[in-house]
């Protein structure tokens, strides 16, 4: 990657990886190749452009209009944006390797390499949006390290801060003299505070860090794995979805009068613990989790 352009937040950092690939289809396509693909369940953020590109209806509700130019397609259906592709040209395909907020779903990496060698045949700016999948949340650096796409650009917020806000949208060569003097900027992106932060995350994502990450994944789904009340584990790293009997709103609601806080993602209870919780913590947790999804279920 060529150069980086720091943000406050995640949606920050995805309007400015969309810019980027509008100015770059314009340079090289013309004005009127603009569309930006998504993948079906997606997140990309709460700003207007964001929502406009997250591909799940709900979120869009009581927001409309909302950014014109956005479609999304179904992941897997790589004929849908061949189809795109021949009626209006695409300027940018924007995805996550593993959805969370639409129900941690990880995408098929046969069809990521499609798209992959689809994009490089068109000249498609490919995102990889590692808002919520990166910085060691998977057990790699980013999470599409562990598929067949090398990115045009990656996204990334959250845990790059550590709690201090901050985003950044990192560039390869072939889009690093895109933006011109003035075409973009951010009132406190790259601030000392934030960046000094980020800095020191950064520094402790070594690989043994990493590696440590992934085992204690691997602790999760084999203590979730075959349990009463839970139907099937998906996800990778510290980024687990549990498909359970009873409503996942329910098991939340009964993990937090217990001390244990979850989240909710569709019909999925979802699961992002600190990367640095210690295992014997975890593994009391998951046991609480566990049995929380048993109680009242049928054997």
């Amino acid at each position: 990657m060529s150069k980086v352009f720091f943000g406050n937040s995640g949606a920050e950092a995805n309007e400015c990886a969309i810019k980027l690939a509008r100015k770059y289809a314009a340079k090289k396509k013309g004005p009127d190749c603009f569309t930006v693909v998504s993948l079906k369940n997606s997140f990309h953020g709460r700003t207007l452009t964001t929502l406009a590109a997250t591909g799940q209806d709900h979120y869009h509700e009581l927001f409309n209009p909302l950014t014109p130019g956005f479609v999304s397609v179904e992941p897997g259906d790589i004929a849908a944006l061949k189809e795109i592709e021949a009626a209006s040209g695409i300027a940018g395909v924007i995805f996550e390797c593993i959805q969370g907020e639409g129900g941690v779903n990880v995408i098929d990496r046969a069809f990521l390499s499609e798209l992959a060698e689809f994009a490089a045949e068109k000249d498609i700016v490919l995102i990889a949006d590692e808002v919520q999948t990166g910085n060691g949340r998977t057990g790699r650096l980013y999470s599409y390290m562990g598929t067949p796409v090398t990115p045009d650009i990656i996204t990334t917020a959250k845990g790059l801060g550590g709690g201090l806000p901050i985003g950044a949208a990192i560039m390869n060569e072939k889009l690093s003299g895109v933006f011109g003097f003035g075409d973009h900027g951010s009132t406190f992106g790259g601030n000392p505070v934030c960046c000094a932060g980020a800095i020191t995350v950064i520094d402790r994502l070594d690989e043994a860090f990493l590696a440590s990450v992934a085992e204690k994944g691997r602790i999760l789904r084999k203590i979730f794995e075959g349990a009463d009340g839970i139907e099937s584990v998906r996800g990778e790293g510290l980024m687990i979805g549990l498909k359970t009997q009873k409503p996942a709103g329910e098991v939340v609601k009964q993990c937090l009068e217990r001390g244990v806080m979850c989240l909710t993602a569709k019909d999925k209870v979802r699961l992002l613990p600190p990367l640095n919780t210690p295992e014997e913590i975890l593994r009391e947790a998951a046991e609480i989790i566990k049995a929380v999804c048993a109680e009242g279920t049928a054997d």
